[in-house]
């Protein structure tokens, strides 16, 4: 089973606010599950935006 990020824990990660992550959320720049009132990003969708923002 894939772990699950919130989107604090993935804010932390990328050393940005939550806000700019439900920005990318709203955007669809980010995949993510909507669970309740909260989101959850797997790690397979932080590989796959990572992929995408790639400079050569």
């Amino acid at each position: 089973m894939p772990k699950y990020y919130t989107c604090d824990e993935v804010a932390e990660i990328y050393k940005v606010k939550v806000l700019t992550v439900w920005d990318w959320i709203r955007k669809k720049k980010l995949s993510a599950v909507k669970i309740g009132r909260d989101y959850r990003i797997s790690t397979e969708d932080l590989k796959i935006f990572e992929e995408e923002r790639r400079t050569v």
